[in-house]
């Protein structure tokens, strides 16, 4: 019975052990999400000040946004290529940039 208790005991301590970890690792998850905010919007400050648009894929098909807003990558990869008949290839290394740098265009 000893025994036990002291195991039960050993294996709370080791849960304890690892939800403080898991807690540390997130807050410092939310510090550096809190920090890239911070920059994306002085980013977008500058772009405005200075008058640059950044807009890489606004010239994309309002068909392959929906798709991929919808999060259908193949459904988006194969409207691209009907549109612009391009390659497999091409199309697919296309939409995996467009997903890379964030939401489709609005």
């Amino acid at each position: 019975m000893t025994d036990q208790l002291f195991v039960l005991g050993l294996c709370a301590i080791v849960l304890i052990i690892l939800v403080m970890g898991m807690g540390m690792r997130l807050l410092k998850i939310e510090q550096r999400v809190t920090r890239l905010s911070g920059m994306d919007a002085r980013l977008d400050l500058l772009l405005k000040h200075f008058g640059i648009e950044y807009a890489p894929d606004k010239n994309v098909p309002p068909a392959v946004v929906n798709a991929l807003r919808e999060g259908r990558t193949i459904e988006a990869i194969k409207l691209y290529r009907e549109t612009t008949a391009v390659s497999v290839k091409e199309a697919k290394d296309f939409i995996l940039e467009v997903q890379r740098r964030g939401s489709p265009p609005k």
